[in-house]
């Protein structure tokens, strides 16, 4: 039987990923430095010397590790793609994490004992959409978007074989996962091509007499107090003038922390719960990792009397985004 309610932590980094794998995370994922991968920030990710060596340190402590190449490849770049599928194999990651059709396909015909997840970037919130990627391609597992009810989880675990991984905590987006314009509308670089929401060549701090400002490609995306700290400027995440008022239009910056369900997963038969953050510091990954451990364990032995413990939720605010959680689709009390 698959093991439920493994944890799957971020590593943008090596020290991220061995403060994840010593603070008790099943597993990690990464990506590679450059544009494969929906993480694409310079002094991010992994070269092939720094990859070798989480590997190896991933794997000495039993702990496994899954290679993100979720972005969509362009006709005059697809070598790219196709290598990193290569260097994967090669280098013995656990799995790869893909959205694009074209790479399981060449995944499924040149690495066939390849393990292949399917990423949230792929957009499949409904069991068809899972099943279509099982039948065509082999995947084993999907990560759902952060957009379904847990009682529309629960569909999609009823009927399938695939293993379901599910967020559990980290920032959360207005947008669907994998269809995202507004920074290709703002930047003209594409987050499903270029690899990054609100790239780091189009963002601009400025002093001005009426604040810091925050300006990605030019475009005026907060203006914070002296003494408030002044955050990456993500279009969904600004406060914008509207109508003589201003204030987050699309978006509060808020984390998802679904730490309460954690019952109700194991009940549904959840493989692994998610820990958003790749662009985070390391600091953050060992707190984060840490908690969510001993919740997973908590739960693990008496799902019955699980219960959220206050020092737990304490520790998660103080990196979650804006201070403040929300249980963001998973609860909809209308429904």
């Amino acid at each position: 039987m698959t093991a439920l309610l493994d944890l799957i932590c971020p590593a943008g980094s090596l020290p991220a990923l061995k403060a994840a794998v010593d603070h008790g995370a099943d597993g990690v994922y990464l990506g590679l430095k450059d544009n494969t991968n929906a993480r694409n920030f310079a002094g991010l990710n992994f070269d092939a010397k720094t990859l070798a060596e989480g590997i190896r340190y991933a794997h000495a402590k039993g702990r496994k590790v899954l290679m993100a190449l979720n972005t969509y490849p362009q006709p005059d770049t697809l070598a790219r793609w196709h290598a990193a599928v290569d260097t994967a194999a090669a280098t013995g990651v656990d799995a790869i994490i893909l959205a694009d059709p074209g790479l399981m396909a060449y995944a499924r015909k040149h690495h066939p004992d390849l393990r292949l997840h399917l990423s949230v970037q792929g957009s499949a919130t409904s069991y068809e959409a899972v099943n279509f990627y099982r039948e065509r391609f082999g995947i084993q597992r999907a990560v759902l978007p952060r957009v379904l009810s847990l009682a529309q989880v629960e569909n999609v675990v009823n009927h399938t074989d695939v293993e379901i991984e599910l967020f559990g905590f980290g920032g959360l987006c207005v947008m669907v996962e994998g269809r995202c314009l507004l920074s290709s509308y703002a930047c003209g670089d594409s987050p499903n091509t270029f690899g990054a929401c609100s790239p780091g060549h189009a963002v601009r701090w400025q002093q001005t007499p009426q604040g810091m400002e925050t300006r990605l490609n030019g475009i005026l995306i907060d203006r914070y107090a002296d003494d408030e700290k002044a955050g990456y400027p993500t279009l969904c995440k600004g406060r914008f003038a509207v109508n003589g008022e201003t204030y987050y239009a699309l978006e509060e910056p808020t984390s998802l922390n679904s730490l309460e369900f954690l019952p109700e997963m194991a009940r549904l038969g959840i493989a692994a719960i998610k820990i958003e953050g790749r662009q985070r510091s390391p600091a953050y990954v060992a707190q984060v990792t840490k908690v969510w451990r001993a919740a997973i364990d908590a739960v693990k032995r008496a799902p019955e009397t699980f219960k959220a413990q206050p020092a737990w939720l304490a520790e998660l605010a103080k990196v979650s985004e804006g201070s403040m959680n929300t249980l963001g689709a998973y609860y909809r009390p209308w429904k």
